[in-house]
């Protein structure tokens, strides 16, 4: 019983939207060694992603944070490039968090215009992910999921 519940809730989780804006147990877990953002379910794994963290271990802040801002096609302020750009360096979706201090707009997980960087230590702080990744994540993962970073 336990087996099928698991199951209807994972591909109710592939095909809903919101299917655990409401569901217990439901978090992200960055693994800034290993490059690996995993999407959990009671304890469990049940998606993987390989990702790019800081450059240095200080730059991808550590601790338990949560989803506060989610934005489709973001700006890349710092050099104004316009979202839904080849160049913008945060591809097509940023999903922020709730760092002391930033708003949601300074440390987030997001696209990238550079997926060859993917599976290596190259932001600036952020968690970069390939764009049809990051955007099946913004499908996903709603406003209040807890991510956890270590």
């Amino acid at each position: 019983m336990r087996a099928f519940l698991l199951l209807f809730l994972i591909l109710s989780f592939m095909t809903n939207d919101s299917a655990f804006a409401d569901e217990e147990g439901v978090y992200l877990l960055v693994n800034k060694s290993k490059n690996q953002l995993s999407v959990m379910l009671n304890d469990t794994p049940v998606y993987h992603f390989s990702i790019s963290t800081g450059k240095s271990a200080h730059l991808t802040p550590e601790g338990t944070y949560f989803v506060i801002r989610k934005v489709k096609n973001p700006w890349y302020i710092p050099k104004n490039i316009p979202g839904g750009d080849p160049n913008n360096p945060v591809g097509t979706r940023w999903i922020g968090l709730n760092v002391p201090g930033t708003n949601g707009y300074k440390y987030g997980i997001h696209g990238t215009n550079n997926p060859k960087s993917i599976g290596s230590h190259a932001s600036e702080g952020c968690i970069r992910m390939k764009n049809n990744e990051v955007e099946w994540l913004f499908r996903h993962i709603p406003l209040g999921t807890k991510v956890l970073i270590h």
